[in-house]
């Protein structure tokens, strides 16, 4: 099938509401306007009943169908957060807060579930309760671990949960998924080396930390490729290195490194982990200083449930006509913590040729919005279809 015709007709209003989210983005937790004009839709949609302040600043509207005999509720979920960075589009609704962007397309997301909700609100055309979902501090907040951990789950009893993701490069409209691990675990790190500073004229008198971090680095790179199975997906990046001292001539004292790691398995996270902290101690030892590493667990792996995820695909084909199987990527997304509270599935929507995710140049298609919504709304209709 194609999309749905009513939603096609709401094709303009939800652009609407899109561009205006785009104009007013809000970082992390401080959705405060973008939480009020969901909340403000669903009420005049005819939502059953709208909580806000779930996970801090998160909103949940629930949609209850002409019956209930079988007790059934699925969860829709959008992130509403933009990202700590300048627009470059030069759109007319472009960014109109300094340092913030809709550089990620959560905007769409979250117009897309506002219009699956009107949608669903105005037909009721299934058997059972979808809970609409929106969610703060997707980019780097854990806003949906706030939300589990607010009790969202079990206020709505909800069963199971879905969500979607713009992807450039994927075709406009087509969609991509996988069952089992589709995203990373997403962990940062950050080492921290003591050695002894002086003159540069004098290095026998010194620990030398830029030549420890250097060796450090390089020996890092064998974590990855010469501790772990070739078949198992992780990246290990350095992303910075700070130092103590910014003189021609001083050998610092101290220095900070600092980066991430990416992998699709609690073991090989745990591998990886485990051998960073053999290797900066061993060199730190070696060459007469000290090191610590400091291992922060950001996001788990995204794990899609196998009947969810199969189900997902079988949506997604009927609404555009294919469904390919998504590659294991190696960004991260915090909806797995909504994933290991509830089975569900997570899936791609491509966004076209368009520039890539967290670019300046970065827009979301509208032209997919009726895909989107569509694609939430049959997902209703079909896993608790009307009695």
């Amino acid at each position: 099938m194609p999309v749905k015709n009513r939603l096609a007709d709401l094709h303009a209003d939800i652009t609407a509401w899109r561009r205006d989210i785009h104009a007013h983005p809000e970082i992390l937790y401080d959705t405060h306007r973008t939480s009020a004009l969901v909340a403000d839709k669903l009420r005049d949609f005819g939502c059953d009943e709208v909580v806000t302040g779930i996970g801090r600043t998160g909103v949940v509207g629930v949609i209850r169908g002409k019956t209930d005999t079988k007790g059934s509720v699925i969860g829709l979920r959008a992130d509403m957060d933009a990202l700590p960075m300048q627009e470059q589009t030069g759109l007319d609704y472009a960014s109109t807060i300094p340092g913030a962007m809709h550089a990620c397309g959560h905007d769409g997301h979250t117009a897309m579930v506002l219009g699956a909700a009107r949608y669903l609100t105005e037909t009721r055309n299934f058997d059972g309760t979808v809970v609409v979902i929106f969610q703060p501090a997707e980019e780097g907040g854990n806003g949906a671990l706030a939300m589990v951990e607010d009790g969202m789950m079990e206020r709505w009893g909800i069963q199971e949960v879905y969500g979607l993701h713009n992807s450039p490069g994927l075709p406009a409209g087509q969609f991509a998924i996988r069952p089992g691990a589709l995203m990373a675990a997403v962990d940062f790190f950050e080492i921290t080396v003591q050695g002894r500073g002086g003159h540069a004229a004098k290095p026998q008198e010194t620990v030398d930390t830029t030549v420890l971090t250097s060796q450090m680095i390089v020996a890092m790179q064998t974590v990855v490729s010469r501790n772990m199975d070739p078949v198992e997906e992780a990246v290990l990046s350095f992303t910075a290195v700070d130092t103590s001292s910014h003189a021609f001539n001083v050998i610092p004292d101290r220095a900070t490194l600092r980066g991430t790691v990416r992998s699709h398995s609690e073991e090989v996270r745990d591998r990886i982990e485990a051998r960073m902290g053999e290797v900066v101690s061993g060199i730190a030892h070696t060459m007469g200083g000290t090191a610590t590493l400091d291992y922060r667990r950001q996001v788990p792996v995204t794990v899609n449930a196998e009947e969810q995820a199969s189900f997902a695909a079988e949506i997604a084909r009927e609404i555009s006509g294919g469904c390919n199987t998504s590659p294991l990527i190696m960004g991260g997304e915090d909806f797995s913590y909504m994933l290991q509270a509830r089975p569900g599935a997570f899936i791609f929507l491509g966004n076209g040729e368009t520039a890539a995710l967290h670019h300046p140049e970065y827009n979301f298609n509208d032209d997919i919005i009726p895909v989107g919504c569509s694609y939430f709304a049959e997902l209703v209709e079909r896993r608790m279809p009307a009695a």
